[in-house]
């Protein structure tokens, strides 16, 4: 018979790219996963993870597993599920900036943690209204950046901030910089106005966006430059030392949260793990 926290285990390493992470996530070990896995594979008679202390990929019948084994959990939580429980409630608030690209590895590493009926809500916002939200009550988590003082929440890692366009993107001789951003309450373009205004560098609004999907869309547009951090740059590159821009400061990605419950608490674990992770 396969272990079903084994599995749980293999399905948490691939999302997060790390038996570490999936160590945090699940509140164990790494050692613990790593024999879990190993049984695992002993179980299947197959190898599914090649795995080195940098880099963890899916070997050829790892890739086969992988879909059944996340169907082998949603069956098992199914046939524990009568449909009379009243579902568990999960709250995530986080600035865009912030989560970045790793908001989908969140979600789906708080699903793994929650019961199968948990409704899961998440909103997105600034950092200072996410923080207000969360203070509030309203979130069991939040997730915002912070620039420099403030001692509160757990640091989950340091992000640079970098000037980011499209790949072959030039600004036009003479004229003043295009700005992309979200718009005049986001904490990322002011301290970007500052360090330009502070340099001496002309520049103007060029696009604003009610999201960081929607910058990329403008950068790949060529509707400008945008200061953003590696977090949520999907890996372009910073082009600001090119232009001749002032460097940006890296800040720290903060947690925030509250356990009302043990699952709540697995949740936020997960969540810690996932935005902590440099996996792709």
């Amino acid at each position: 018979m396969i272990d079903l926290e084994s599995v749980r285990l293999f399905i948490l390493s691939v999302e997060l790219g790390s038996l570490t992470k999936a160590a945090e996530a699940a509140g164990t070990v790494q050692p613990v996963v790593s024999q879990k896995l190993k049984t695992l594979e002993q179980r299947i008679g197959r190898r599914l993870l090649d795995r080195t202390p940098r880099h963890l990929r899916l070997t050829e019948d790892g890739q086969i597993f992988l879909p059944k084994a996340r169907e082998l959990l949603a069956k098992h939580e199914e046939a524990l599920t009568f449909g009379d429980e009243t579902p568990l409630h999960f709250s995530l608030a986080a600035s865009d900036h912030a989560i970045g690209d790793r908001l989908s590895a969140a979600i789906r590493a708080i699903r793994l943690a929650l019961p199968a009926n948990a409704v899961i809500e998440v909103s997105i916002g600034f950092s200072r209204n996410v923080k207000d939200t969360f203070a509030s009550g309203q979130a069991d988590a939040a997730i915002i950046r912070r620039n420099g003082g403030g001692c509160d929440g757990e640091i989950l890692r340091t992000d640079r901030l970098g000037w980011r366009t499209a790949p072959g993107w030039r600004p036009r001789s003479n004229s003043a910089i295009p700005l992309v951003s979200l718009g005049s309450g986001c904490g990322i373009r002011e301290i970007a106005v500052a360090e330009l205004r502070g340099a001496g560098v002309e520049w103007r609004d060029a696009f604003t966006a009610g999201s960081c999907a929607s910058l990329h869309e403008a950068i790949l547009a060529d509707a400008g430059i945008a200061p953003m951090g590696d977090i949520s740059a999907r890996g372009l590159p910073d082009r600001g030392a090119e232009f001749e821009l002032p460097p940006l400061p890296s800040s720290d990605i903060i947690l925030l949260s509250r356990a009302r419950s043990s699952a709540h608490a697995s949740a936020i674990r997960a969540l810690a793990a996932a935005v902590s992770s440099t996996a792709g």
